[in-house]
C-alpha cells in the first residue's frame, strides 16, 4: 500500500463508497475533526492513571467507528457505525467518576495538570466536532447515534478532565466576572 496516491492533488478525496468529493466538503470537515480529536486524545496517553489510560484508548478505538461511520454515506449491513451502546459506555464513565467527584456549582477554568489541562483541550476540539457532524447532518442524512455520541463524549472528556485535575491535586478554579 502506498502511503501517496497524487488521488487527492486536485483538492478531492475519496469517501468509502470510492465517491469523489472536495476535501472543503461538510463530510469532509466532519471526520477531519473527529481525526483531529483522536490524534489530540493520543498526546495525552499515558497519564499516571490506569483506569483512565483505558478509558482514553477505548474512546480513541470508538473514534474510529465515527470516522468509518462519517466516511460511508450508505453502510452496509457489516460496516462499522455508531451505535446507542457507544453512548451508554460514556454515560456509564460519567456516572461512575461523577461518584469521585463534587458535585459542580459554576463554570470552572479549563486548566490544571498538564493530563488534566489536554483533556479540556480534547473537549472543546469535540464540540467542534460535534458542531460540523451538525452542518453535515444539515446537509445530507447521516447517523443521529454520532452526532450524540460526540455531545455525550464532549461531556465524558470533561468529567475525566475533572477526575485527572483531583487525582493529580489541582484545585479547581471558577471564572472572575
Amino acid at each position: 500500500m502506498s502511503i501517496y496516491t497524487g488521488r487527492g492533488d486536485e483538492g478531492k478525496t475519496d469517501l468509502r463508497d470510492m465517491t469523489r468529493v472536495s476535501k472543503s466538503s461538510a463530510r469532509i470537515e466532519a471526520y477531519g475533526t473527529v481525526d483531529e480529536l483522536n490524534a489530540l486524545i493520543g498526546t495525552i496517553r499515558p497519564t499516571d492513571h490506569d483506569d483512565i489510560n483505558e478509558r482514553l484508548r477505548t474512546i480513541q478505538n470508538q473514534l474510529h467507528v465515527v470516522l468509518a461511520d462519517f466516511a460511508n454515506p450508505d453502510p452496509d449491513e457489516d460496516d462499522p457505525v455508531v451505535r446507542a451502546e457507544h453512548v451508554d459506555t460514556i454515560e456509564g464513565w460519567i456516572d461512575e467518576y461523577d461518584e469521585e467527584l463534587e458535585p459542580l456549582t459554576s463554570f470552572i477554568l479549563p486548566t490544571g495538570s498538564e493530563h488534566g489541562a489536554k483533556l479540556h483541550h480534547a473537549r472543546t476540539v469535540c464540540r467542534r466536532a460535534e458542531r460540523r457532524a451538525v452542518s453535515l447532518a444539515n446537509e445530507e442524512p447521516i447517523n443521529e447515534q454520532a452526532v450524540q455520541y460526540l455531545n455525550r463524549l464532549s461531556d465524558g472528556l470533561f468529567t475525566l478532565a475533572r477526575v485527572v485535575n483531583k487525582r493529580d491535586g489541582e484545585r479547581e478554579e471558577q471564572p472572575q466576572y
